[in-house]
Parts: C-alpha cells; sequence; structure tokens
C-alpha cells in the first residue's frame, strides 16, 4: 500500500517540484572542453550551482566538488544510500516544436531538454530527500544525493569524485536514470580499434577506396566503395545477388576512368542491439569479397574481414567469441571502416556478458586478427560486466517498494548498454520511465510525465525510509 504520508507531501510539493524542473531545464548544460576552473565549460557547471540553489532552498547544504559533482546528505548518520544523477544533458539537435531550453507545461507533461534525462528525476530525487528528512526524523542512516555533470560523455565526473577526490563508495547506491523495475545486470564491453598498413598495388581490377560508419555504437546505414578496373555490368549482377540475401539496396555508377561507385544502404540500430538495425557495410564487405579482384594484400585483407564479420553474424560466432549466460548473449557491431588502396583501419563495438573475460574474449580477437595480418592499433581494455545480485537487501527492497507503489510484479533486467550505475560496486538503476515508455530522451520534444516524476519521488522517498532505519 502507498504511504498516505509521502503521497500528501508530494501533493504539496507538486507544482514547486514542476517549478524547479522547469528552472533546471532552463540551463543549457551541454558538456564542452575545460574553461578554466571548469571541467566541462560553463553549461555544466552553471546547472550545478542552479542545482545548489534550489537545494539549499530545501535546507539541504549541497556541497560543489570541484564542479564535477554535487553532494547533498539527508542527515549525519553513517552513509547507507547514494542516489546518483545528472544535469548535464545532450545536444538539442533539430526537429523540436517547442524551444528546448524553455520548458513548456502542457497536457500533464513537462517538454524540455533533459525533462526525462535527467534533470527532472534528479529534481524528483532531491524532493524525495526533502521528503524522507521532514517525515522520517528517526532515521539514523545517511543517504546522499550525488549530482553529477558528465554522464551523457563518459562519467569523467564519478570517476574523479571516486577517484581522486577519494569520496566513499556508499553500501548501496541506485539511479534514476533508466527505466523499472530494476536494472541489476549491466553487459561489459570491448571496442578495438584495428588496422593494417602495406604498399600500394595497382594492379587491376582492384578495390581502391571504402568508406563505412563512423561511430561504434551504432549499426551503420550506409557504406560506399570506389573499385577500378572492373565492368560495372558484373558488379551489378552481384549486387542485386546480395540484396536478395541480405535486404541491405546496392547502388551501381560508372566513371569514364573504370572507376565504379558502389554504394550500400541498410538501416541504422544502437550497437547494443544490432539486430534491429541492417549493417550496410558488411553487406557491402561481403558483396567486395565475392568480385574477381586481383590478388594482393588489400583484397585479401577484405575477404578476411567478410570471413570473421559476415553480414547478419550479431554474435560474434565468425570471430570465435559467441557467448552467452544469465545476462544475454555477446553482441558485436562491426561499426567503422576506413579503407584505402594502401591500408585500413576499423572498429568494432561489442557488449559481452557476464561470463566474458580477456582469455574468452579479447585474447581470441587477437588471436584472428593476428592470423589475417591485422594488428589492435589502439590499446583498449575490456570494460567488465556489472551486476548486482537479486538477493541484495538493496535489490530486494527496490523491488518491494516498486510492487508497492505500482501495483505491479518487480523483476530485474539485464541491458546491453550501461548506465551511470555501472563502475559502482553494489550499484543498480531504477526508474524513473516505465518498462517501454519513450519520452524522446535524446531527440526532439524530450518531455516527462508529471504523474511519473511524482509517483518517481514517492518511491525513492519510500526507499530511503526503508534503508536508512
Amino acid at each position: 500500500m502507498v504511504n498516505q504520508r509521502i503521497e500528501q507531501w508530494f501533493e504539496n510539493h507538486r507544482q514547486r517540484l514542476v517549478d524547479d524542473v522547469c528552472r533546471m531545464v532552463r540551463v543549457k548544460s551541454v558538456g564542452g572542453g575545460p574553461a578554466g576552473d571548469l571541467p566541462y565549460g560553463e553549461g555544466p557547471a552553471a546547472a550545478l550551482r542552479e542545482a545548489i540553489s534550489v537545494a539549499g532552498e530545501m535546507g539541504f547544504s549541497m556541497r560543489d566538488i570541484g564542479h564535477y559533482v554535487g553532494e547533498a546528505d539527508l542527515n549525519g548518520g553513517p552513509l547507507e544510500l547514494g542516489i546518483l544523477a545528472h544535469l548535464d544533458v545532450v545536444p538539442e539537435g533539430s526537429g523540436w516544436s517547442t524551444e528546448p531550453y524553455s520548458p513548456v507545461v502542457r497536457d500533464g507533461k513537462i517538454f524540455g531538454r533533459g525533462t526525462a534525462d535527467n534533470k527532472g528525476p534528479a529534481m524528483a530525487a532531491l524532493y524525495a530527500m526533502a521528503c524522507a528528512r521532514e517525515l522520517f526524523p528517526e532515521l539514523t542512516k545517511n543517504a546522499r544525493l550525488i549530482l553529477g555533470t558528465d554522464e551523457e560523455r563518459g562519467s569523467s565526473d564519478l570517476k574523479y569524485y571516486f577517484g581522486a577526490h577519494g569520496a566513499p563508495v556508499p553500501p548501496k547506491s541506485f539511479t534514476p536514470d533508466a527505466f523499472f523495475p530494476v536494472i541489476n545486470t549491466e553487459k561489459g564491453g570491448f571496442a578495438p580499434v584495428f588496422g593494417a598498413e602495406w604498399a600500394d598495388d595497382k594492379t587491376l581490377p582492384r578495390v581502391v577506396r571504402i568508406e563505412g560508419g563512423h561511430t561504434g555504437n551504432a549499426v551503420p546505414r550506409q557504406a560506399e566503395a570506389l573499385t577500378e578496373g572492373l565492368d560495372a555490368g558484373a558488379i551489378r549482377s552481384a549486387a542485386k545477388d546480395w540484396a536478395e540475401r541480405t535486404g541491405v539496396t546496392f547502388t551501381v555508377e560508372e566513371s569514364k576512368e573504370r572507376l565504379v561507385k558502389v554504394t550500400a544502404c541498410g538501416a541504422s540500430a544502437h550497437a547494443a542491439m544490432p539486430h534491429l538495425g541492417n549493417n550496410a557495410q558488411t553487406a557491402l564487405i561481403g558483396l567486395l569479397a565475392g568480385l574477381p579482384m586481383a590478388p594482393g594484400r588489400g583484397f585479401a585483407v577484405i575477404r578476411g574481414l567478410s570471413e570473421m564479420f559476415p553480414h547478419g553474424d550479431f554474435y560474434g560466432e565468425a570471430a570465435g567469441v559467441k557467448m552467452e549466460d544469465f545476462s544475454g548473449p555477446l553482441t558485436l557491431n562491426f561499426g567503422i571502416l576506413s579503407y584505402t588502396a594502401t591500408g585500413f583501419r576499423g572498429a568494432f563495438d561489442s557488449r559481452v556478458p557476464v561470463c566474458a573475460n580477456r582469455e574468452n574474449m579479447a585474447d581470441v580477437i587477437k588471436a584472428r586478427f593476428e592470423s589475417l595480418g591485422i594488428a589492435i592499433l589502439e590499446k583498449v581494455e575490456m570494460r567488465p560486466a556489472h551486476h548486482t545480485p537479486e538477493d541484495s537487501e538493496l535489490v530486494k527492497t527496490l523491488l518491494r517498494v516498486y510492487e508497492q507503489y505500482t501495483g505491479q510484479k518487480g523483476y530485474c533486467v539485464a541491458i546491453g548498454g550501461g548506465t551511470y550505475a555501472h563502475d559502482l560496486p553494489g550499484a543498480v538503476a531504477y526508474g524513473l520511465k516505465l518498462p517501454g515508455e519513450n519520452c524522446n530522451s535524446h531527440g526532439a520534444d524530450e518531455f516527462t510525465l508529471i504523474d511519473r516524476l511524482i509517483r518517481g519521488g514517492m518511491m525513492i522517498a519510500q526507499v530511503i525510509a526503508d534503508l536508512c532505519r
């Protein structure tokens, strides 16, 4: 049953919470380069100053930790619970029907950049702290609200806060920067940059150039190649066959110099879910590998890449790293390729399950590359998976409160992406969106539902009360 005291408290503070979310959204807090003593520029620092001001008006002494993080404590007791939210936002982009930094309240929603990710939840957490402090003065353990300013660009704020600054890691932590019920497992990752060089061999026919995707964490929608010395008709015939096999469309254009441009067009998707896209880059490589090109070092590399990353292999089977456990299957997205007549650079993004380690992942990839004459160019360590057991006190409490306030059965979720909790031992993600809910985070017309913020704040207040007694 919902705690009626908490419910009434939030109803009494409903308009003030909406006003403070709008107040935070008006600060354009897109991260940038350092400016003086501001590690991410003026925008995120201004948002932190505004949050400190809001917290001060609510009776909290929020501390500014080097302009990286702000922290506010519930009380002076021993630290028991950390609540992590962030104040930085992604760039506004285009396509908005409202002004991104001029919040609009309409139809029970607040529209504006950061309303859902993550300023709305950050303010809901601050209000939950105020609610718990007022309604439960008997709490003897401390909850600490931690507001960061660099989540969208890699969470270096938390690395500073818990590293160089030396802040203690709370025994229990969660971030309201995802969705309910509880995300207790996040896959790890391995994303090497690799390549090779060779002498220019002008023997025809040959592949002169390939340009694929530009970011590792997205399935390439388009890729282009330039061939020399091969009849365009032969390429069109092969491309027709590959289009039928892959669903990727190919355009073949011939110039007077016997150069033929081949463009592949597929469908993009997040690298954590490559099966939802259609990789134009792997389709193009597969097409090229089957053409009657002159043998040589470059063409051997193209064939090797087509064998290691065949089109439609989302799980690293051909690369020798297919694996799966309770956190789900390994996924692999060959997302970047830049090939010339004298060498290439490429990169893939993989999301690896809890069972993955250096021996069964990184070492296998390295050995396979070496067999193809390809080297890893930039040393990168595997990012380990993150897992907090379902039977931990934190997870059991969060699930119980979820069921109490939603009437829905609680459960744990494993994801391929990462949250603000990934590198913090014992941490999980908890709300504030419901499963499958789309608030246009990172897109145009981002919004948050006011009722969702209120309920989320109520749930956080209940969690504080249950864990900090």
